[in-house]
């Protein structure tokens, strides 16, 4: 299969939005969010061109990925700028065939070359410890409301980049989506049927209360 990958241009937008919607419906929660906020990423401060990304087949957009500048506030005092990378996104027709991987070793190339040291993510450690990806707390590196989280996961982009990056990982603000502008923004495209309790879901909520606070035992609520 011939795939391209290109920086994601205005022309791809709409396309893109909805490969990110077919991508994540019902996937973490019944219906999505992810293409609003990839909608409102791109007039973000912490957004860069370059790290916006779309795989093609045959000039089809068939999956899209985005870094966005992130922080880390450091034990030590020092701020350290980083990444933060999703949504990560592929028609559902074109999944199980490398594109992901291929997007994420793109990205990883094009942060290096900006002079970023590492990406980070939270996202299931089965798919991306394939991609290089190691959990968080390896480093040091915590949740914003200092948790060391099994979902939140870092990739140095060179040898010991992390190195004295112990502390809280901030991502932007971005994030915190509005869900009524999301639902807003989603009657927009075709009518689809949420679903609850799907096997994804139950895997995101399982995720999501796998965590332990700073200096205590791991736990797993839920």
């Amino acid at each position: 299969m011939d795939i391209t990958l290109r920086q994601e241009a205005s022309g791809d937008y709409e396309q893109s939005e909805s490969v990110t919607r077919e991508a994540f419906w019902n996937q973490y929660a019944p219906g999505c969010m992810e293409h609003y906020l990839l909608h409102i990423m791109r007039t973000c401060p912490a957004f860069i061109p370059e790290l916006d990304i779309v795989a093609l087949s045959q000039n089809m957009v068939v999956g899209h990925a985005i870094c966005l500048r992130a922080v880390i506030h450091a034990d030590s005092g020092r701020e350290h700028s980083v990444l933060t990378l999703g949504p990560l996104s592929v028609l559902p027709a074109y999944q199980h065939r490398g594109i992901g991987g291929r997007m994420i070793a793109e990205l990883k190339d094009r942060a290096k070359t900006l002079g970023f040291p590492a990406i980070l993510l939270c996202g299931d450690p089965d798919y991306y410890k394939r991609q290089g990806f190691l959990p968080a707390e390896v480093f040091g590196i915590r949740t914003a409301d200092n948790l060391y989280l099994t979902a939140l996961q870092a990739c140095e982009l060179s040898e010991h980049a992390l190195r004295g990056a112990e502390g809280r990982c901030c991502e932007d603000a971005v994030y915190a989506v509005d869900p009524s502008a999301a639902l807003a923004f989603d009657r927009h495209f075709p009518p689809k049927t949420p679903l609850n309790g799907t096997p994804s879901q139950k895997r995101f909520q399982t995720l999501a209360a796998m965590y332990r606070e700073a200096d205590t035992k791991l736990r797993a609520d839920g």
